[in-house]
């Protein structure tokens, strides 16, 4: 007599689970029965909320090492007893952790409230990983084996673990295979398509961190700025900044809506040189101040990116609207901010957030000191400390690589989104990877798209909605060859009622309002004009 789904989950059914170059050290299975959760849309970025209710699903988690590596990785899948749609959904983790924390357990809820078997890793790096934990072996050496997991090797284990799981407990494997995340998830994602391009028959890549090196180090560029040149400004003048850029430069797409579309246009006619000496209310000040001359350079570097001591550009800076000193973001679970100053002693100085940890990477990844002093470079000293940290973790952690051929060989279908108004991973660095793929492969329209989203922060909030669709629109596509064209989007004011339902547009083409419709806030008086693809790869930041 075959024996049902539930009485399936004990380790012993998944005996047979192994890959080459690894070694089961554990499986541990856990049948769980009547969870129910509310998932965010905000957690998952490219499907809708969704309501989970009595799932009943078989946890695996399996625990294995490469020999000789001293590693400990688990991957973690959750296997639907009653609905499941035949297919798998990877998550990609956040921050520093590769999986297997609370942004990647909402993304699982959410894809077995859908019917799919979901798998997450954590790399070998643990629940809520930090660097200072995992990072170095000692001062002065690095865990080479738990960059390395993070970087490329747990992703490709990951898929081969996930579907073998899957075949065992349902005695075939899935018909089709998906990666979705955001942020360091969008790098995983990234990192597949380049490095496995049989794993998956579709990705999501949402603001995704390509370029680990640069990003992590000119991250640090304002406040590196900031000390350098001896200009603190009050966040309250950053943000009269902000709000004077979007009052200038939303008009220029035809339509005042509050949301800064032509972004390079804007940084081309509004100058925050104009706005010094205008009064403002500020309440770290307590009372009115004038803008001063420091506040503009403070928004103007920032903008406009790490520059060496000799003005080359070297990483590309936050757009015009986004939030520079956190006031904005409260949908983050922490405060990020890359220009914020500390203004309570009487004078004002640079303030270093590290909610992601990002001075960890001076500390343990150049200097691989955690006692080093991040606050006294002088500006050949930073440039110099990026170089060698690019050179040095670029095959690691990068996932820039804009040769898909192997991925659209084959079958892969791929669709990346990057907010406008993040404040965290610059969108320049996805258009120009996008750029890139299309130099190297003019047919690239046939396997990859990407959107760019006015008014989106990083991942969510701000005054955007996320492509909610766009999962759905990347499974049409790899399982009945429909391409995604417009998506729709939702546009909130800045207290968060709606204001518009319009459409976004495959890079490089944009959304154009029919004045003659009438109505701005109607999917139906928005099209996608421009030509359908192009750009070059120059743009790519692989050296300094």
């Amino acid at each position: 007599m075959a024996i049902s789904l539930a009485e399936a989950c004990v380790s012993s059914t998944f005996s047979g689970v192994s890959f080459f170059g690894g070694e089961i050290l554990a499986i541990d299975t856990n049948l769980v029965t009547k969870f129910s959760a509310s998932v965010n849309e905000a957690f998952r970025m490219s499907q809708p909320s969704v309501e989970l209710k009595d799932a009943t699903f078989c946890n695996v988690t399996v625990t294995y090492t490469h020999p000789g590596q001293n590693d400990d990785i688990k991957v973690e899948t959750w296997l639907p007893v009653d609905n499941w749609n035949g297919r798998l959904q990877a998550t990609g983790g956040g921050g520093w952790s590769a999986g297997r924390f609370f942004l990647s357990y909402e993304a699982m809820k959410g894809a077995i409230a859908d019917g799919y078997a979901t798998v997450t890793t954590d790399a070998g790096l643990g629940w809520e990983s930090v660097p200072k934990d995992w990072a170095l072996l000692s001062p002065g050496n690095l865990n080479i084996f738990n960059i390395q997991n993070l970087g490329t090797v747990s992703l490709g284990d990951q898929s081969l673990i996930g579907k073998a799981a899957v075949k065992a407990f349902y005695g075939k494997g899935p018909e089709y295979s998906y990666f979705s995340g955001c942020s360091q998830g969008g790098r995983q994602a990234m990192s597949v398509a380049q490095r496995y391009p049989d794993a998956y028959d579709g990705i999501f890549a949402g603001a995704p961190a390509i370029e680990w090196p640069q990003l992590f180090g000119a991250a640090n560029w304002p406040q590196q700025y900031m000390e350098m040149t001896g200009q603190f400004p009050y966040g309250c003048e950053l943000d009269a900044i902000e709000d004077a850029a979007i009052a200038a430069c939303d008009g220029l797409d035809g339509l005042v809506d509050g949301i800064i579309t032509e972004l390079d246009a804007c940084l081309e006619t509004f100058d925050p040189f104009k706005e010094v000496g205008k009064k403002i209310d500020c309440a770290e000040a307590k009372g009115k101040i004038k803008i001063t001359k420091a506040a503009a350079a403070v928004t103007n570097a920032t903008w406009h990116g790490w520059r060496t001591v000799d003005g080359r550009e070297k990483y590309y800076g936050m757009t015009p609207g986004t939030d520079l000193t956190g006031h904005q973001n409260n949908m983050l679970p922490v405060a990020v901010a890359v220009a914020m100053t500390n203004c309570t002693v009487g004078t004002c100085r640079g303030q270093k957030i590290d909610a992601l940890s990002m001075n960890a990477w001076w500390t343990h990844f150049i200097a691989r000191d955690p006692e080093f002093d991040t606050t006294s470079f002088t500006h050949a000293e930073f440039d110099e400390l990026l170089r060698i940290s690019i050179e040095m973790y670029k095959g690691f952690l990068s996932a820039n690589d804009p040769d898909l051929t192997g991925f659209r060989n084959a079958g892969g279908k791929l669709i990346s989104a990057h907010g406008l108004w993040d404040g965290i991973i610059p969108s320049k660095a996805t258009e120009a990877y996008y750029n890139a793929v299309a130099a190297e492969l003019p047919d690239v329209d046939s396997f990859y798209r990407h959107y760019q989203i006015p008014g989106l922060g990083h991942c969510w909030g701000r005054q955007s909605g996320s492509p909610t669709s766009a999962f759905e629109q990347l499974r049409a596509w790899v399982e009945n060859g429909t391409a995604p064209e417009h998506m729709p989007i939702k546009v909130m004011d800045k207290e968060g009622a709606l204001t518009q339902e319009r459409i976004l547009c495959p890079f490089p083409q944009k959304a154009a309002f029919d004045k003659k419709c009438g109505d701005s806030g109607a999917e139906k008086c928005w099209s996608c004009v421009g030509k359908a693809k192009g750009g070059s790869k120059k743009t790519l930041h692989d050296e300094i």
